[in-house]
């Protein structure tokens, strides 16, 4: 057994010594993701939790009175604390390719929308302006058409389908560090990855 033992330890000493190169992704660090639930009751079209999208419907006579509304959280894991969210706030033209309404939910599970429904990686930008900065958690929002609106400095008479208002989110940790993107394998709701790094409402025409 002993001579067992002492082969392992050669092969494993022999092992370390044949690692050539350090890789940046060796050195990981847990971070915290920030948690979004829609408040699925204030939307003017129906939509879907694991969507994190809400929805305007320009064909509404009422529409600067529609509402959409959120709570804002936040999961560590049990591995660091979040001590603020940082809420970022944007009004953004149609992309090129948007997704399709009613919503697509995918297979297997018959849980998550079939795309993203806003514009990934989330990556705060010159358009995305500081709404607040939340220290209590959990913090619910609620707007109407026109807030929002106002807050971003549109007028309802100009927006168009498929625009639509934007929230991201940068969070500051226990441990001093601030967390300023999330890329597609944390926040891609097709994949239901574990965190909510952005939630908006879009324009329709039903």
């Amino acid at each position: 057994m002993r001579y067992l033992i002492i082969a392992i330890l050669i092969i494993y000493t022999g092992f370390l010594s044949c690692k050539k190169a350090d890789y940046e992704w060796e050195q990981y660090e847990y971070t915290a993701v920030p948690i979004v639930t829609v408040d699925t009751t204030k939307t003017a079209l129906p939509t879907r939790q694991a969507g994190k999208v809400a929805f305007f419907n320009l064909n509404d006579p009422n529409l600067a009175n529609q509402e959409f509304a959120f709570t804002l959280d936040w999961e560590g894991f049990d591995k660091v604390t979040v001590t603020s969210i940082e809420v970022y706030a944007s009004y953004n033209k149609a992309e090129s390719s948007v997704p399709a309404y009613p919503l697509v939910i995918s297979s297997p599970g018959n849980q998550y929308t079939n795309i993203a429904q806003f514009p990934l990686p989330s990556i705060i930008g010159s358009k995305d302006k500081l709404y607040e900065t939340v220290t209590t958690f959990p913090k619910t929002y609620s707007f109407t058409a026109t807030q929002l609106a106002a807050m971003n400095n549109v007028s309802l008479g100009s927006v168009a389908v498929n625009d639509y208002f934007l929230f991201k989110f940068i969070l500051n940790l226990g441990d001093g560090r601030r967390i300023v993107t999330f890329f597609n394998n944390i926040c891609d709701e097709s994949r239901g990855e574990p965190g909510d790094c952005r939630v908006g409402v879009r324009f329709k025409k039903q």
